[in-house]
């Protein structure tokens, strides 16, 4: 069989064992697509399995000279062992985070400095994926030129790598696929229209190289920032508020489920993020949570739970999942304290979940008094850095206390006029948390106790973006 219909009976293939869907999905870069490609089901055919492996490897592979080979976790791992294999050659694995014992390494494996290794990936869309691997290799001194995909949805991720030094070669593209599936009738011409639209209308994030010093991320956009991001709940975040033009957090610290919603049907448009506290809430229940996740999905934003986890480990994964609340299968993201080490962390990394999940660190706060230490604020940091995948961002107040410009910093503490609350909380104005590096603004009492909270969410709104725009701009006063 040649291999252009080796190629065709493939793409039939990852659509028959529903590898392709099609639909509205969310990619991990936070882009909305009528097409989806999930291709860790393949390990549940060695036929298919083969098959590719047997494909990259005569039409890229074969022509290119490298030591390892390394593939992107985690669904590309099974494809690179066969290409090991059928290569003959040494095969790295990278973590997706260090061991927190032993050698603590991150790139498993035997190799030394100026070795040349080769990426494998399944698909690849802003690159930003591939970039994560390819960055961890070259801090170990590896040469990292080239990647095989699988798949190329044509939304810039080639382009990225190109600026990364890393040249890209696909097996398929996605026209070339869509054009397969048409011609077969897999799917009708009309999903084929609608999937060429998308591709011509909807391009990935830009994904700075690599070999940029580190850029300041108060100057940076969010929708740049969001093709750095390591995690998929940054990611979505950044690109809804370049979307929405708004970066107003609204805390509903309210207690009944009725009167949440009714809030939230008014000034849902003007936010990008809602905040909960659900172990206040007096009538908390299964339909409320599914209410709450449709109205989500109707205008666009995410949720925090802020539980301030703050247990062992086991403790933590139990409330995260369990109890009548079940967090993890509605939270988009969480707040946690760094105070009971980095457990913490790794039993949220670990907590079994389909969606997506993120983690809001608490580096400071902005109650009086409160007994965060500088070299506290440092120490959290410094944990964080071994999850990118988990972290979304860090609660502070100071933008000098994280340089990464794929972390958020979501700030507490604001309202127009009140100084303080007879409480303790105290507030700074919207343009001064934002000229202190806040990407994120919480906005609690100042909206929900107003007379008329949709006027103030645009308020807050309003000059929460014409400051960030400033930010950005470099006219901060």
């Amino acid at each position: 069989m040649d291999f252009t219909k080796q190629l065709e009976e493939l793409a039939i293939n990852l659509f028959k064992i529903d590898a392709v869907k099609f639909g509205e999905f969310t990619t991990k870069s936070g882009m909305k697509t009528p097409v989806y490609f999930d291709l860790r089901v393949i390990v549940s055919y060695p036929a298919i399995m083969e098959s590719i492996s047997d494909l990259l490897y005569s039409s890229s592979l074969i022509s290119l000279e490298y030591d390892h080979i390394c593939g992107v976790p985690y669904t590309a791992l099974p494809i690179a062992t066969l290409l090991s294999v059928k290569a003959k050659k040494s095969m790295l694995m990278r973590r997706k985070e260090a061991k927190s014992y032993g050698t603590k390494k991150l790139i498993e494996g035997h190799f030394s400095k100026n070795q040349k290794c080769c990426i494998v990936e399944d698909v690849v869309t802003s690159g930003s994926s591939v970039l994560e691997t390819v960055n961890d290799l070259r801090k170990e001194g590896l040469v990292v030129e080239q990647a095989v995909i699988i798949l190329d949805r044509e939304q810039g991720g080639r382009q990225n790598l190109e600026k990364n030094r890393v040249k890209m070669m696909s097996l398929l593209t996605m026209s070339e696929l869509i054009k397969i599936l048409v011609d077969n009738n897999c799917i009708t011409k009309e999903i084929g229209v609608e999937v060429k639209n998308y591709l011509n209308s909807t391009k990935a994030p830009s994904v700075e190289s690599s070999e940029v010093s580190a850029v300041n991320r108060l100057n940076m956009p969010y929708e740049k920032r969001a093709g750095v991001s390591r995690n998929s709940i940054a990611k979505q975040l950044f690109n809804i508020m370049a979307t929405k033009k708004t970066n107003l957090c609204i805390s509903v610290d309210l207690t009944s489920s009725v009167q949440i919603l009714n809030l939230l049907e008014k000034v849902g448009e003007h936010v990008c993020l809602v905040k909960t506290h659900v172990d206040i809430i007096e009538d908390f229940n299964s339909d409320f949570v599914e209410q709450l996740k449709q109205m989500a999905t109707k205008f666009n934003f995410l949720l925090l739970e802020d539980r301030k986890f703050a247990d062992i480990g086991n403790t933590v994964s139990l409330q995260y999942s369990k109890g009548i609340y079940k967090i993890s299968e509605w939270a988009d993201c969480v707040t946690v304290h760094s105070l009971p080490g980095e457990g913490i962390l790794k039993a949220l990394n670990s907590a079994s979940s389909d969606k997506s999940k993120g983690v809001f660190l608490l580096a400071e706060m902005s109650s009086e008094g409160n007994l965060i230490t500088p070299d506290y604020t440092k120490a959290t940091v410094k944990m964080a850095e071994k999850y990118p995948q988990l972290m979304t961002g860090f609660v502070c107040q100071n933008a000098a206390t994280f340089d990464d410009p794929g972390l958020i910093q979501l700030t507490p503490g604001v309202q127009l006029e009140k100084p303080k609350d007879n409480l303790g909380q105290v507030y700074n104005t919207p343009e001064k948390v934002i000229e202190n590096g806040a990407d994120v603004v919480v906005v609690g009492r100042g909206i929900v106790a107003s007379k008329n909270p949709e006027t103030e969410a645009v308020l807050y709104k309003n000059i929460l973006w014409k400051s960030y725009s400033k930010r950005i701009l470099g006219k901060m006063e």
